[in-house]
């Protein structure tokens, strides 16, 4: 019998609180991933000693609220930038956020708990609806995958398998690797049950170690990028006293020699609409002194506006343009924005109701004779569906991003895992610049090989990586992934629902 069966529910609640709570310690800035491994091990057995469905779905959404209140506290941040009109709803927005995603997990919980089934079987159930209900919510209602179980390997070995299965893939093996084994630790059985799925995770260790080992050597072009730092704080940003200087600052780092191949700005780093920023333009393009240039401008057009990225060519004329296209909701745009508008709500980049519009989807960015780009701005880079459903394979990912929203701790670090993961399931170097941090280049296999720490101004120039081969992910995407996860749990819950007749 599990011992914890007999433990008072409020304390089982509580238990499983602290543990979401330390699960989180394995996301970055920390790394301990054997931290998030751990508490998957032992939430089996509190899971197993819930007497119900409704009690397991209490457990799993309190377990999960710890997770991800742990893992979001940054959601604060953005609401202290202009404290006077948004720092009361920081507590709600941390609250509601990580009660919001916390339901995916309690209705995994309540799928799977079958007091008829053996704890294996539910151990296998629970990982497998988990896995389902992560995939839901990088899908749904926008999606937002932040803090996705899978995030925990970025700087070891095992992130390499997300060039084969990608995130929600490798987030399957992870819960499949742990819950199993921690539901049949938690009951007296027999070795041989044990045995399954302790061999299982030494099965996925040795082939994540042995793969990450056959993977081929990068190799390094000809080009050297700069990417350039001007570290604005947000509040700090707009304001007429000091814009003028942080654009003197990317002015002073484009004009360092010696000449790169390639300058990258951040997102919003023009200090005007891009209708009206021809001498910023022109002073831009004086600065490069031939070198072609990437930078992030606001743009209208009509009543709409449009936060975007644009390629100035040697003789600094615009060559490209992209819109940004997946906007972050309450943060660029509000949901019925003009009624939000009415009760005083706005996104907290734009103070117009509805806030900024869509651009037409992923799309391909031509930067010269480096080639051709996947452009993501800011938030885009962590949805790896918009970098796969790029209308054809570009040579390198470029992300430019205004990371002063998330503050100076785990946020920015935590976008810039997200990078990494996007770089190695595409086989292709992303090339990242940010307002405050962390400005990276990123190899094909997700290790920076050049960056800025966060909170400093500068730049650095970096030698781009080449591409590696297409990889198997970027081929097939999550859907192969959603059907197996659909399969076998429409066969766990076959299996248990018969052995109930």
């Amino acid at each position: 019998m599990n011992p914890i069966q007999r433990w008072p529910f409020w304390l089982k609640l509580s238990v499983a609180a602290l543990l979401g709570a330390f699960g989180a310690f394995g996301l970055a800035p920390f790394g301990y991933w054997i931290a998030t491994l751990v508490v998957l091990i032992l939430i089996a057995p509190l899971f197993l000693a819930c007497e119900t469905r409704s009690r397991a779905a209490m457990l799993g959404w309190v377990f999960a609220t710890g997770y991800f209140a742990h893992a979001l506290s940054w959601i604060m941040e953005p609401f202290q930038v202009d404290a006077e009109r948004h720092a009361w709803m920081a507590p709600f927005a941390l609250i509601f956020m990580a009660g919001g995603l916390a339901l995916f997990w309690a209705l995994a919980f309540w799928v799977s708990r079958r007091g008829n089934a053996s704890a294996l079987r539910q151990g296998v159930m629970l990982a497998m609806a988990l896995s389902l209900v992560e995939l839901g919510r990088g899908y749904l209602l926008t999606g937002f995958p932040w803090a996705g179980v899978a995030q925990i390997w970025v700087d070891t070995p095992v992130a390499q398998l997300l060039s084969l299965i990608g995130p929600y893939g490798l987030g399957a093996l992870t819960f499949a690797a742990t819950l199993p084994l921690g539901a049949a630790l938690s009951e007296k059985m027999s070795v041989r049950h044990v045995m399954f799925p302790a061999a299982f995770v030494l099965g996925c260790a040795v082939f994540a170690l042995g793969y990450s080992a056959l993977r081929p050597p990068v190799m390094l072009s000809d080009n050297i990028v700069r990417l350039v730092q001007p570290n604005a704080p947000q509040h700090q940003k707009w304001d007429p006293d000091y814009a003028p200087l942080f654009f003197a600052r990317q002015i002073e780092f484009t004009a360092s020699q010696p000449r790169p191949d390639l300058i990258i700005w951040p997102e919003t780093s023009v200090p005007a609409w891009l209708g009206s920023a021809q001498p910023y333009l022109t002073a831009i393009a004086d600065a490069a002194q031939g070198t072609p240039v990437v930078l992030g401008v606001q743009r209208g057009d009509g009543p709409r506006i449009y936060n975007s990225m644009i390629y100035l060519d040697e003789k600094g004329q615009q060559r490209g343009l992209y819109d940004k296209h997946h906007l972050a909701p309450f943060g660029e745009y509000v949901p019925l924005g003009d009624l939000m508008a009415r009760l005083g709500v706005f996104g907290l980049a734009t103070t117009t109701g509805n806030g900024f519009s869509a651009g037409p989807g992923p799309a391909l960015l031509d930067v010269g004779k480096l080639g051709r780009a996947v452009p993501l701005i800011c938030y885009e880079a962590v949805f790896p569906q918009d970098v796969n459903g790029a209308p054809d394979r570009a040579d390198f990912l470029l992300q430019i991003t205004n990371d002063a929203w998330f503050g100076t701790r785990s946020g920015p670090y935590q976008h810039l895992a997200q990078a990494q993961m996007r770089a190695i399931e595409q086989g292709l170097p992303m090339m990242r610049s940010a307002n405050t941090g962390v400005s990276a280049m990123i190899d094909p296999q997700g290790r920076i090989t050049e960056s800025l720490p966060l909170g400093q101004a500068g730049y650095v120039d970096a030698v781009l990586p080449e591409q590696q081969a297409r990889t198997i992910y970027s081929w097939i995407g999550d859907s192969p992934v959603l059907i197996a996860l659909l399969f076998l749990v429409a066969v766990l819950w076959r299996r248990t629902w018969h052995a109930s007749q």
